[in-house]
């Protein structure tokens, strides 16, 4: 029995929360999830981006709680040396943990214009300049990351904490219909076809539409 409890909000819009689930799967920790009622206000302040400071998701592993995702991803490195969450070389484990950071406290823009929502799609979305700029930004990490590394992931030939944390972005540039590249686009599809891609993405699609400020027609 797993002695791991990871507490999750939406699997349809919680991005953060997929973040922290994607994390546990990569590193092979063993855990049970714990999601959160609709009316919860933690689960409410995640999806809604209503407070600068989310407890959800968290873990709890052996007496020790966990919440902020890079404090789990960092912690999950710790209890599983071996699951290549960083990399092993100490100059991509920097740049790992950089672009880690860019992900956690930047992006507001597009994160505000375009909230994670796993079973909508909007063709031809239009963005606005300022997250034009975050979505540029973004594909050069990728672009950077996938030449320097080799591909198919952002640093190298498994996922690591740089893919858990964008992984939320793949699925905002599909619902948008965001144009990319050859390249970021063959990206998009690593991540999307993963296992637990495809094991999150079928428990959204399965999930009540709880949260009406987010099906908008944009």
């Amino acid at each position: 029995m797993a002695n791991a409890v990871l507490t999750l909000s939406s699997k349809n819009y919680g991005a953060w929360s997929l973040r922290g689930w994607l994390l546990a799967k990569f590193s092979g920790l063993e855990f049970t999830e714990k999601v959160l009622p609709p009316d919860d206000a933690d689960m409410r302040a995640e999806i809604l981006l209503l407070s600068s400071s989310i407890l959800v998701p968290s873990l709890m592993h052996n007496g020790i709680k966990v919440w902020d995702t890079l404090a789990i991803g960092e912690y999950l490195n710790e209890i599983k040396p071996k699951s290549g969450l960083l990399p092993a070389d100490v100059a991509a484990r920097a740049h790992c943990r950089a672009i880690c950071g860019e992900m956690h406290s930047g992006f507001g823009a597009m994160r505000s214009s375009m909230p994670l929502n796993i079973k909508a799609v909007f063709p031809k979305f239009k963005t606005w300049s300022r997250a034009d700029a975050d979505v540029k930004r973004i594909v050069e990490i990728w672009s950077d990351c996938l030449t320097r590394y080799g591909g198919p992931f952002l640093f190298g030939k498994k996922p690591c904490m740089a893919d858990a944390m964008y992984a939320p972005v793949v699925s905002r540039f599909r619902t948008y219909d965001i144009a990319l590249d050859k390249q970021t686009a063959a990206y998009c599809a690593s991540i999307w076809t993963l296992p637990a891609m495809q094991e999150w993405i079928a428990a959204a699609q399965a999930e009540p539409d709880d949260f009406d400020e987010l099906d908008a027609e944009f």
